[in-house]
């Protein structure tokens, strides 16, 4: 405290005061203008006063002005850039916790066979257009089976046009019969009614024969009395005597016609029993057309199958010619000429250069800003260059639950753990073209939240 106030008084002080304090004592001037006056040192060293007056104690030399200003500054210059630094950094967040991702097609066979040829341009780090026949396995049996289900294919189309044309005519023909049945019922019953009365008028004969009998043979027997009395003629008793016979005769033919009749009768209630039968085998022509129309059904449904087996034989014919999905860069090849194959083993893979994106694995505390669309710069380590980008998505679950593994808290001891969640930024248009990335490199990724 005291030498700050030295050097107030100091500033405060004319320059000729300021640098007669800055000289040495010894080398002041006295009073009286002697250099060192007539004061000798005294006992401490300072100067015996004159006159017996005492001199002050000369004044420590302080810190030079120039290096207390660049102190002052210096310290300033540190805040200033300490708080642009903070208002610059919580800006961003940022990890090292990154790598390029991108789509790793594995390319494998789906039939068994044989490997008849391997395109010469399918070597590992080779790029391949899409659509390029990368191998073709042997197709002899598969044509084969594919010969086999179109045979099939056609006998059963045959029979299905068959039955199909066959439901109207035997729809026809069942309600015809139907109809012809019922006809027939009718036209049976008809015919008893009709021998009923043709009964019942031979019966009315058969007594009108018997009236007419039973009057004649009265008439002979009256009259065979008068012939035994010799009061009538010979002649006479015969005719009435063959008036009876004709009676007779007349009664007996009645009497057949009745029992003809009767037969008649009995004959068509038959037929008409008969014909009620025809009837009821028609009457089933709704279930005959539906066994028609069931047939038909049944031999599509059987041609439907063998169009599903030839197309599964087409399809499999196919697969013998094993072809780039998407363009890439191909990778780890196991495939030769020669090899069997079995359906699903991996032949080789397809790196597609085109579409890559960066996972940036934040910890779940930086994301409390981090939103999809934000901007994001990614430095490349390989190229040494910045590459801008944007936040596509935040993965719907951390690193861990995905795991093999997953941690299971709920048992044995707790260790809270900072999770991570995988953010996928997705490079500006261009950039993986002007600097082609691979999957796996590392990167930088920092994102700006405000």
């Amino acid at each position: 405290m005291a030498q700050a106030e030295a050097e107030v008084v100091e500033q405060q002080s004319p320059p000729a005061r300021r640098e007669e304090q800055r000289q040495p004592a010894s080398e002041r001037p006295s009073p009286s203008g002697a250099p060192g006056g007539q004061g000798s040192p005294g006992p401490q060293g300072s100067p015996a006063p004159q006159g017996g007056q005492p001199q002050p104690p000369a004044r420590r030399q302080g810190m030079p002005r120039r290096f207390r200003v660049a102190a002052v500054v210096g310290v300033a210059v540190l805040l200033l850039a300490g708080v642009l630094y903070w208002l610059h950094s919580r800006q961003y967040e940022d990890t090292d916790d990154a790598a390029v991702d991108g789509h790793i097609h594995p390319i494998s066979a789906r039939i068994n066979g044989t490997v008849s040829w391997v395109n010469p341009q399918v070597e590992e780090n080779r790029d391949v257009p899409a659509g390029t026949v990368l191998v073709e396995i042997d197709p002899a049996d598969f044509k084969a089976a594919a010969a086999t289900a179109q045979a099939e294919v056609d006998r059963l189309r045959a029979n299905a046009a068959a039955s199909s044309a066959d439901v109207p005519v035997q729809s026809a023909n069942a309600i015809g019969q139907q109809h012809v049945a019922e006809a027939a019922v009718a036209q049976a019953r008809q015919a008893v009614s009709t021998e009923s009365a043709s009964l019942e008028a031979a019966k009315a004969r058969v007594d009108e024969a018997q009236a007419n009998y039973a009057r004649a043979e009265a008439d002979r027997q009256r009259y065979s009395n008068l012939l035994a009395k010799q009061e009538i003629s010979r002649s006479e008793y015969d005719q009435r005597s063959t008036d009876a016979r004709t009676a007779q005769g007349a009664l007996d033919a009645a009497r057949s016609e009745v029992a003809a009749a009767t037969a008649r009768v009995a004959q068509a209630r038959a037929n008409v029993a008969q014909q009620q039968a025809n009837l009821a085998k028609a009457s089933t022509a709704p279930q005959q057309i539906a066994e028609v129309r069931a047939r038909s059904g049944s031999a599509n449904a059987d041609l439907a199958k063998a169009e599903a087996q030839l197309e599964t034989a087409k399809l499999n014919l196919s697969y013998t010619r094993i072809v780039a999905p998407v363009s890439g860069v191909v990778g780890r090849k196991n495939v030769e000429s020669g090899q069997r194959v079995q359906p699903g083993q991996e032949l080789l893979t397809l790196i597609q250069l085109d579409d890559v994106w960066v996972t940036a694995n934040y910890k779940e505390t930086q994301l409390r800003l981090v939103r999809p669309g934000q901007p994001a710069t990614i430095h490349v380590d390989s190229y040494g260059v910045d590459l801008p980008g944007r936040v596509e998505s935040i993965a719907a679950a951390t690193g861990a639950r995905f795991s093999l593994l997953p941690p299971e808290n709920a048992t044995g001891n707790f260790v809270k753990v900072v999770q991570r969640l995988p953010v996928r930024i997705r490079l500006d248009h261009g950039q993986d073209q002007k600097y082609p990335l691979r999957p796996g490199m590392s990167v930088d990724v920092r994102v700006k939240v405000r």
